[in-house]
Parts: structure tokens; C-alpha cells; sequence
């Protein structure tokens, strides 16, 4: 089972922040040492490993300092590949606006 369907949206956060704080101390990496690698402040690096609060781009400048950033095209993969033209061809339009819930 995957660990993250159990989890809330803030359990998640301190999760992600916790593996890149591993990350980083596996490369032996100060705070400020991955700070000045990614451009991100000190300030927000020390607040995310704390609070797992980040922005979406600070968390990829982090991952791509850290040489971490393969597993990013793995999220939300598209899962409409069709194998042939024919395929591609024949599939039904589909709705690109979300709907009202």
C-alpha cells in the first residue's frame, strides 16, 4: 500500500521534507551549503525541513541541487499514451476544463 493514502496534505509535507534533509545529510551538505547550491534562503530551507512548508519551485531548486529531480516526471504522468496512431486517432475527445464540484 502506499504510504501517502493514508496520510493528510500536512503529513505529506513533513515526509518530503523529511527525505530531503536525509538527502541532504547524506551528501554531507550544510543548511547553507544547499541553500547557496539551489538559490534558495537559508530562511525558507531551515523553515521547510522544520515546517515542510515550501513553495513549488524553492522544492524543485532543492531537488535539482540535490541531483534528485528524475523522480519529478514520474509525478502526475500522463496516463493517455496510445501505442499506435491508430489508437491515437481513435480516441474520444476529452474534456480539458475541470468541472464545478
Amino acid at each position: 500500500m502506499d504510504v501517502y493514502t493514508i496520510l493528510s496534505a500536512p503529513e505529506i509535507a513533513e515526509d518530503l521534507s523529511n527525505r530531503l534533509k536525509q538527502r541532504r545529510l547524506a551528501r554531507n551538505l550544510t543548511q547553507a551549503g544547499l541553500a547557496a547550491r539551489s538559490g534558495v534562503p537559508l530562511g525558507t530551507l531551515r523553515k521547510f525541513e522544520h515546517s515542510g512548508s515550501i513553495s513549488l519551485l524553492s522544492f524543485v531548486r532543492l531537488l535539482v541541487a540535490l541531483d534528485e529531480q528524475a523522480g519529478l516526471e514520474r509525478l502526475l504522468e500522463s496516463n493517455d499514451e496510445a501505442a499506435t496512431l491508430d489508437e491515437l486517432l481513435s480516441k474520444p475527445k476529452v474534456r480539458k476544463r475541470g468541472r464545478l464540484a
